[in-house]
């Protein structure tokens, strides 16, 4: 059996604190967020900040890498992610030693005066060349998974034709034996009517040219060092719709321009800047940047198949304010590898986006968004945008994800869709599994279009307002593995539809706003740590039962009545339960009527120091509350004593919260028994 602690910390929001002589609370001091949002917490934000999100250095020449702002001189240290491409020294020097991509990261520890914070960008390295020295070979190393066919190093490929694009003449050709290759000045097409297995490899430079091409079979295209521009509309445009692998070598640009029209010939798809009807499947070790400046909102990158990144290539997508998506993979998008950095700044588009599912496998990715809610006329209802839209399912397995929304009615992640239900008659699981997720949303609802972090699932009610009666509603979450770390300053900080399962992992979800954590199911700890607070709403919020099984919760709620720190649907019966094995820090209260499986207690502690529960022979857990909160709750297993002040040499979890190794030292504080309700020990306003 697991073993369950349950730490509940409840509080008045008087600025007096709580009368009782006990449990004296004060609310006194600044609620400060990790990056400026607002918590309970005396610590200030240190004011770490990078002056870029991303940077392309070369290798053997002079780079100016951005410049570190550090408000308040912290002491910090650095970390590259992959000290292959390019190490940091401790004075933050960096030296690059390869092509490709690397986070650059700074950190800064807790000091009783700031808190810890860390911020980082996306280093991409290249080789001094434009391109690499041409390569006769027509075979692939393995790009990561040899069992799959989106492995470039399992297809046997006939031949390589080059084009070489020109900006003071006509595009130049050469191996087409064949006499597949069309050429007018820079504008260059390929009808492969032999079915040869080939491989097209792009150089040169173009502001007024394409490369399109038309097949039947599997096929590669290698960008070399080009740099192609089509005024008019895409500027590389597969209509072969069979597999294309797209292999980056050194720097690569593709851009449509502001006044492109984007008119098709015939039936043809034209949706975007690098647009394929077949797969697409990325992998190299160069940079491709692809800027969508046009009026239409045609994307930047695009396919009507998947889209797969292998390898280590970086991907630069840069989507402006009348333009569309950054990255749309219509049956799914999967992040093997490499690193995709997405920008996007029109209304209702998305950074990354699929109508089925998108999978985070590995690899190093960015995504921002900065567009505003705006009148869908497809699906006659307003919409905002999102760092990743998934009408299905989102997953996350490996690598690093970092999403940033800045727009009204913006969602960091947005997975399962009604009509994806509806269509398929079932709507998968999303889950958390491993890597690091990072979302930060700041937008304010717009139009009835609220701005959320993470939103799965979807719900239909009858009524509307607190008497709304649910109709219908899917879309489950189980995380059991990685870091998540969600800061919503305008809405909820994750919400979901169906049941929400923790079995594992670190997640810290903070909403200033609106709930921290909600889900219209059952919400579920087994195992993890799980920390969740709200400012104006309940820290955790269920309209189902509340089940703490198992794994360390920290529960914050400062609005006081009628929000609490942790909800249940009593109104329909359901309930909180508190079962051995769980550990548990709440503040602000406990929905009323709540199930406890061993004692509940008030304990005095140490505010903004390590404190921790004994069980007599043994340290059971030592825990950080924020705030200026000198009085807790807690419950667990054999729980004969609480300490103050001690140390702690272990690792902390969940944003230096929690800790279970290297606690030791304190002194213990008397524990008092709990009765649950408004007006307990430190039970707060509550419910």
């Amino acid at each position: 059996m697991k073993r369950i602690v349950i730490i509940l910390l409840a509080v008045s929001l008087a600025t007096t604190g709580c009368e009782q002589d006990d449990f004296p609370f004060s609310m006194e001091g600044p609620f400060e967020m990790p990056g400026g949002q607002q918590t309970a917490t005396n610590l200030k934000d240190p004011g770490l900040a990078w002056s870029t999100d991303s940077f392309e250095a070369t290798i053997g020449t002079e780079n100016t890498f951005p410049t570190l702002t550090n408000t308040y001189k912290v002491d910090v240290t650095y970390e590259s992610s992959r000290p292959e491409v390019a190490t940091i020294d401790e004075n933050g020097i960096i030296t690059l030693l390869a092509s490709g991509t690397t986070m650059i990261k700074v950190s800064s520890a807790s000091n009783g005066t700031y808190s810890a914070s860390s911020v980082s960008y996306i280093l991409t390295v290249i080789s001094a060349s434009t391109g690499e020295p041409e390569d006769d070979s027509l075979s692939f190393a393995s790009t990561g998974d040899t069992s799959s066919d989106d492995d470039i190093s399992t297809t046997s490929f006939k031949g390589k034709i080059t084009i070489t694009f020109s900006e003071s003449g006509d595009a130049s050709v050469k191996g087409d034996s064949y006499g597949y290759v069309t050429v007018d000045g820079n504008k260059v097409t390929v009808n492969n009517t032999g079915g040869e297995v080939l491989i097209y490899e792009l150089t040169g430079t173009t502001s007024n040219g394409f490369f399109k091409v038309y097949g039947a079979k599997k096929q590669a295209i290698v960008l070399n060092g080009a740099s192609i521009t089509n005024p008019d509309g895409a500027a590389l445009n597969n209509q072969n719709k069979k597999r294309t692998f797209i292999v980056v070598k050194g720097n690569n640009t593709l851009s449509d321009s502001a006044s492109a029209g984007y008119v098709a010939e015939g039936e043809e798809d034209l949706k975007s800047v690098l647009f394929s009807e077949a797969q697409l499947i990325f992998s190299g070790s160069g940079l491709l940047t692809v800027n969508a400046m046009n009026k239409q909102g045609k994307s930047a990158i695009a396919s009507d198949d998947y889209i797969r990144m292998m390898d280590s290539p970086t991907i630069k997508v840069n989507s402006g304010e009348s333009a569309g998506h950054g990255f749309k993979g219509k049956d799914y998008v999967q992040l093997s590898n490499g690193s995709l950095v997405v920008s996007t700044a029109a209304a209702l588009k998305k950074g990354i986006s699929s109508d089925d599912y998108v999978l985070v496998e590995g690899g190093t990715h960015m995504v921002t968004v900065s567009g505003g809610v705006a009148y869908d006329e497809e699906d006659s209802e307003y919409s905002g945008t999102a760092g990743v839209k998934a009408d299905n399912y989102f997953a996350m397995t490996g690598g690093s994800l970092t999403i940033k929304n800045t727009g009204n009615g913006g969602k960091g992640i947005n997975a399962g869709s009604y009509d994806f239900d509806s269509e398929n008659h079932t709507l998968s699981d999303s889950y958390i599994t491993g890597g690091c997720l990072t979302v930060t949303t700041t937008g304010r609802e717009s139009n009835d279009v609220s701005a959320k972090g993470i939103k799965i699932g979807w719900v239909t009610k009858s009524g509307s307002g607190d008497h709304a009666k649910v109709t219908g509603n899917a879309g489950k979450l189980v995380i059991s593995g990685g870091t998540v770390v969600v800061n919503s300053a305008g809405g909820e900080g994750l919400e979901v539809k169906g049941d929400l399962i923790f079995d594992g992992g670190e997640t810290y979800i903070s909403s200033t706003s609106d709930d921290a954590i909600n889900c219209q199911g059952d919400l579920t700890v087994n195992n993890g740590y799980v920390y969740a607070f709200s400012s104006q709403n309940d820290a955790m919020d269920s309209n189902g039962n509340t089940n703490l099984n198992g794994g360390y919760v920290m529960a914050i709620c400062t609005k006081g009545n009628p929000e609490v720190a942790i909800d249940a649907n009593t109104e329909e019966g359901k309930k909180l339960y508190i079962n051995s094995g769980a550990t548990l820090v709440a503040y602000g209260g406990l929905e009323r009527g709540y199930s406890a499986s061993q004692n509940v207690y008030g304990m005095s502690c140490t505010a903004g120091s390590w404190n921790a529960l004994h069980n007599g022979k043994s340290f059971i857990a030592a825990f950080k509350v924020p705030g200026n909160i000198s009085n807790v709750i807690v419950s667990a297993p054999s729980l004969s004593s609480g300490y103050k002040s001690v140390s702690v040499s272990g690792e902390a979890k969940c944003n230096g919260i929690w800790a279970t190794e290297g606690i030791s030292g304190g002194s213990t504080t008397t524990l008092s028994n709990y009765n649950g309700g408004n007006n307990g020990p430190g039970g707060g306003p509550g419910r």
